[in-house]
């Protein structure tokens, strides 16, 4: 039997490269603009995933579609993202979820919309990282303390995955740009430093003691 997929988007490119992605797979597709969303979920209430297209008010729809498959407790949802909306990206906890940077090659496309329909056992040992009660699923971008997830931005989250990811190992401001940001980053050094003020609080104390200051250098993950 044929998946059910919902897809919402507003640009002509990422409309485009989804319909060569999905005509090549066994689904059925019922596809709209962002302002038909609610009525396309009314219409598919047992769609098995939803791929969207974040636009400008992707915090308000993000929480309306997390309301709305988190009651329905199957389907997944795939975001689209823009470069520059990475910075307040976060993944709804409520629903299997994932995502790609627009422009994304046809072929991740696939992989991802492949995963969240047919998860089956893609995630192995490997995918998970376990620091005292927190663990890290570096397959789904989400972070759990006691069981519990945290809800980071998705730079919080990569900042805190790769120094995890690496530890023992200092890495300066600009390194921690170039690596977690990348080379497109135009702001300043000192945002990192508000990064890790921001996932320090959200770990708590007692985690956060794993991530180190070292003066005049950078960070470390001491773990």
């Amino acid at each position: 039997m044929a998946d059910n997929i919902i897809f919402v988007a507003d640009s002509l490119d990422n409309a485009h490269r989804f319909q060569q992605v999905l005509s090549s797979m066994d689904v059925s597709v019922s596809a709209g603009s962002s302002l038909q969303l609610r009525k396309l979920l009314a219409q598919q209430p047992q769609c098995d995933l939803v791929i969207f297209e974040a636009g400008s008010n992707m915090e308000e729809m993000l929480q309306l579609l997390e309301g709305a498959l988190a009651e329905d407790n199957a389907a997944a949802l795939l975001l689209i993202v823009s470069d520059d909306k990475l910075e307040h990206l976060r993944l709804p906890v409520r629903v299997r979820c994932d995502f790609v940077v627009s422009g994304a090659s046809a072929g991740e496309c696939a992989a991802r919309i492949r995963q969240l329909l047919h998860p089956g056992n893609e995630s192995s040992a490997r995918d998970f990282v376990t620091v005292d009660n927190m663990v890290i699923n570096l397959a789904t971008y989400q972070v759990t303390v006691g069981g519990q997830p945290l809800d980071f931005t998705y730079l919080e989250y990569a900042l805190l995955a790769f120094l995890v990811t690496h530890p023992g190992r200092t890495y300066s401001r600009d390194a921690l740009l170039r690596r977690v940001w990348g080379f497109d980053y135009y702001g300043g050094s000192r945002t990192v430093d508000v990064h890790v003020r921001r996932v320090r609080a959200k770990l708590g104390p007692e985690l956060a003691q794993h991530l180190e200051t070292v003066r005049s250098v950078g960070y470390l993950w001491n773990s």
